[in-house]
């Protein structure tokens, strides 16, 4: 697919970047090439995350899961070279409670103050359907709007080949809702990377500080097989597949 000065040059090309994700460890599958490339660049990168990824039965297990991932994203974010970070500490799994037009006017104030040219965070179905991830998407992209901002707005996506190649692991874990995630050609794509070598390296380290989240799966696919799995981040313009429809979010009011 891409030689490596490709992706050098395709990240160099998003400038500043502001990411948005629902939970410690979307960041490093989706955008830690991206991310780790850009900062190698010099190019300003900001990381928010909506929750802590406490998601448990009880509020004793929430606050134990809880403070272990805000610990493992921070070492993830300190392998990518990220150093602007934001965690809303909101509760994993529960982002349909959330003050929307406060959450908004956070993430809005993050975008008018990083000044970006490229936001990038979930399509609205979510990428893989998870109701927080569905949220964090509304919310960007009400939050790009509510500040003002001309950034170009990007959403993970992935191509046929690429899910075909990826389809044993994401059919024997689940990974994605019935019918996603939604596939583009590549000529639809604004940015696709393939990663190899040291960029492909960086991003598997990130995901190893995730240990909660992915020593299960590297356990069960073997480590070959997982580097091969998150070797690839493709995006798409908002444009591209649709944005979040004004009506499901309330805006906060600026008059």
């Amino acid at each position: 697919m891409d030689t490596a000065l490709d992706v050098v040059d395709q990240v160099a090309g998003l400038g500043r970047i502001v990411t948005v994700w629902a939970h410690p460890d979307d960041e490093s599958y989706l955008v830690g090439g991206v991310m780790a490339i850009a900062r190698w660049l010099g190019q300003p990168v900001t990381c928010v995350t909506a929750t802590n990824g406490d998601f448990a039965e009880t509020e004793h297990a929430r606050r134990i899961i809880g403070e272990r991932r805000r610990g493992e994203l921070d070492t993830a974010l300190d392998v990518l070279g990220v150093g602007d970070r934001l965690l809303l500490d909101l509760g994993d799994g529960r982002c349909h409670t959330a003050d929307s037009e406060h959450v908004i006017a956070t993430i809005a104030g993050v975008i008018a103050q990083r000044r970006p040219d490229t936001v990038i965070t979930f399509g609205p179905d979510g990428f893989t359907g998870h109701g927080d991830h569905r949220a964090v998407s509304a919310w960007t992209t009400a939050a790009v709007a509510f500040a003002g901002s001309d950034a170009r707005v990007l959403f993970p996506t992935a191509t046929p080949a690429i899910h075909a190649t990826e389809a044993d692991v994401n059919e024997r874990f689940s990974v994605f809702d019935r019918g996603l995630p939604r596939l583009h050609d590549e000529h639809e794509l604004a940015v696709a990377l393939h990663l190899e070598g040291r960029w492909l390296d960086r991003k598997l380290a990130a995901l190893r500080a995730h240990v909660s989240q992915t020593a299960p799966l590297i356990d069960a696919i073997g480590f070959d097989r997982y580097r091969a799995y998150v070797a690839n981040e493709c995006f798409v313009t908002a444009s591209e597949q649709g944005s979040s429809q004004p009506g499901q979010i309330r805006v906060p009011d600026v008059s």
